[in-house]
């Protein structure tokens, strides 16, 4: 019995030794320094250099480049950004349209870059299956999901109805009421995108720093273990770490999100699931699960992980054998056959959670802070569109990244809506979560009576309104 993996899977399939690079060890003058070499980071050096060759940059990173979520997530590539339906809300028609065609661009111009520079990360566009499966209230909750987005703005082209039978022509899973495609996602390899990213970034002149913490932030000046560094910007781009760069911590949370992966699976497994065009999925639960399959025929799933109290980041992602059993309990109840397989790799990562589930590009002229986060796990499109959007504030442009409504040009970083002080947040998270693990416990229980499963939708709704 082989030992199971806990560091990411995909850093693990990386043919490069993890070497860190070298540490800062001289002061530094600058235009802009950015703090995290994850996508953030990376993907704003990049719009920066390519637009602005002169700008002398560098990024500091406190461990090595990708180690946070940009190594560790599911390898959706969206078209989107979380609470798009909120932020939008407010445009005229054409302007939805115009701020939906920059969103659902994402996919294609990562995939333009990665072109241009040569990085091989697996990129498969092979859009989106939400499905509908262990219990038929998720079939209704999509229905009415599609009726909203139809609402919004969005067309068929960009979101349409999958009969049972349908579905069975990409994805076959045991209980399938039909589900919603969508082909604005790609999946990915996110260690091997991370790490190309880096190394096009330095071919492009902008160094790296790596075991550089960020001791300490203010206006013009960032101070590490062995330097200071000075510069007419700086970008904090931590998202789940935010709580290191104090205040930050204060408008973004980190949570976590778990993953496992089972090992390489034969031909004839998969000619029994499908995904044979790179599509990711999902099953419309409160869990907040997500799958696909990854270039070596493995199963990679995930699900929502927790909060720890006061926003500690979880370090140890050794998963506890219930992390591990619950994901094998969601991905087996669609794949039977897979409920015996051997999972190879589990683990997680800490993210970032804005107050009112709002990404935000924020720009402080004044004090010289250009800062992107709240992607709220749909991170690997919305860094790419939050870089694009901070090089073109830091350089006084005008034009359609900066005029949306999830940018907030010429203000404070206390602009931010702030999460209430502890317990405050423990306790409402964890009410909040609770209530959605006794509505999928009930909903996929086939002998809960109808009254009570309309009792845990109707708890579980109103619990979430507070997360809004």
């Amino acid at each position: 019995m082989q030992p199971l993996r806990t560091i990411s899977l995909w850093m693990d399939q990386l043919d490069e030794p993890l070497c860190a690079r070298p540490a800062l060890r001289q002061d530094l003058d600058l235009d802009v320094c950015i703090i995290g070499a994850g996508y953030t980071g990376l993907w704003t050096a990049y719009y920066l250099k390519r637009q602005a060759p002169q700008l002398n940059i560098a990024l500091i990173e406190a461990n090595i480049a990708g180690f946070g979520a940009s190594g560790r997530n599911g390898g959706w590539l969206m078209g989107n950004l979380l609470g798009e339906d909120r932020l939008l809300a407010s445009l005229s028609p054409q302007q939805r349209r115009a701020s939906i065609d920059l969103l659902q661009g994402t996919p294609d111009e990562v995939h333009g870059v990665l072109q241009r520079e040569g990085i091989d990360c697996d990129y498969r566009k092979g859009g989106v299956l939400y499905c509908a499966a262990r219990y038929p209230e998720q079939e209704r909750s999509l229905r009415a999901w599609l009726d909203d987005l139809y609402r919004q703005g969005f067309s068929e082209a960009d979101y349409h109805w999958l009969r049972p039978e349908q579905l069975d022509a990409q994805l076959r899973i045991s209980n399938p009421y039909g589900a919603i495609f969508s082909p604005h996602t790609a999946t990915l390899q996110p260690a091997k995108l991370v790490r190309g990213l880096a190394r096009a970034v330095e071919a492009m002149g902008v160094p790296i720093y790596e075991n550089t913490p960020a001791l300490d932030w203010q206006t013009g000046e960032v101070r590490t273990p062995l330097a200071r560094i000075r510069s007419h910007w700086v970008v904090p781009a931590v998202e789940g770490y935010a709580a290191s760069l104090p205040p930050l911590g204060r408008h973004q949370l980190p949570v976590q999100s778990l993953l496992v992966a089972t090992e390489p699976l034969p031909d004839s497994t998969w000619e029994q699931i499908g995904l044979s065009q790179g599509q990711a999925f999902s099953e419309n639960s409160r869990q907040v699960t997500y799958g696909q399959r990854s270039a070596d025929n493995r199963l990679v799933f995930g699900a929502r992980g927790g909060y720890r109290f006061g926003g500690r980041l979880r370090e140890n992602f050794n998963l506890e054998e219930h992390e591990i059993e619950l994901r094998r309990y969601l991905f087996g109840e669609l794949f039977p056959q897979l409920k015996h397989v051997r999972i190879t790799h589990s683990w997680g990562g800490n993210l970032g959670m804005a107050r009112r589930f709002s990404p935000h590009m924020l720009c402080d002229r004044q004090r010289g802070i250009a800062l992107a986060g709240g992607y709220g796990g749909e991170g690997v499109g919305a860094t790419n569109l939050g870089g694009r959007t901070l090089a073109a504030l830091i350089l006084g442009q005008h034009n359609e990244l900066t005029a949306q409504p999830w940018v907030l040009d010429n203000r404070p970083v206390a602009s931010l809506a702030s999460w209430p002080p502890e317990p405050a947040r423990w306790l409402g998270y964890n009410a909040i979560i609770q209530s959605f693990v006794h509505e999928d416990r009930t909903l996929a229980n086939p002998a809960s009576a109808p009254w009570r499963r309309r009792l845990a939708s109707s708890l579980a709704d109103f619990m979430e309104g507070f997360m809004h």
